[in-house]
């Protein structure tokens, strides 16, 4: 038996599980520091991973002590990685599970990156098609580490909680998932495991 084979649903995270969009997110702090006036290190956002854009502009904000408006600085940001991820899509080993059971089994993308960024990183990389639901950071009000944005994808899959499987790559979403009653597997130290 596959160890897939006892869950109902699928949900995916997506920049680092699906998708490795990290360099352009990366690349799109590095140029909205540059334009107002500030410095980010590759340190300082790894430890990011999983956290919506607007958060990490409030981090950043208390950090530094800018005299920024997060908000102005997230959209900054989220301009940037528009003007560039093109450039920075590049499909991830577990995108395979997803093709594997397209179609069998009902499946979700949760995500900190907004909805419409989500479909678009998705569909430029043929993985939309796969996906019954995406479930962005502009649908939920509390954000992983908090459980919503899984509980809302379990609940437009009309999919029980402990009967979804999770696919994340960051503390942040793993501890999403445990929070929502899921089970979650951590992309980064596990094998794809359909044989």
């Amino acid at each position: 038996m596959c160890r897939y084979d006892k869950y109902e649903a699928f949900i995916f995270d997506l920049d680092g599980t699906l998708i490795d969009s990290m360099p352009g997110h990366y690349a799109a702090w590095l140029q909205t520091a540059a334009d107002f006036g500030f410095d980010v290190d590759e340190a300082w956002y790894h430890t990011r991973g999983g956290s919506p854009t607007l958060l990490t502009a409030k981090s950043l904000v208390e950090e530094k002590s800018l005299d920024i408006d997060p908000a102005v600085l997230a959209a900054h940001k989220t301009q940037q990685f528009k003007a560039i991820m093109e450039d920075h899509l590049e499909i991830l080993p577990f995108a395979e599970v997803a093709r594997h059971f397209a179609g069998k089994k009902p499946m979700a993308v949760g995500t900190g990156t907004l909805t419409d960024i989500a479909e678009r990183m998705l569909e430029k990389t043929g993985l939309l098609p796969l996906m019954d639901v995406v479930v962005g950071a502009d649908q939920v009000s509390a954000h992983k580490p908090e459980p919503d944005t899984f509980l809302r994808c379990a609940e437009r899959l009309n999919v029980a909680p402990e009967k979804c499987l999770v696919f994340e790559d960051a503390v942040f979403g793993i501890n999403a998932a445990k929070a929502a009653g899921m089970d979650v597997i951590d992309v980064r130290v596990t094998d794809i495991g359909l044989d």
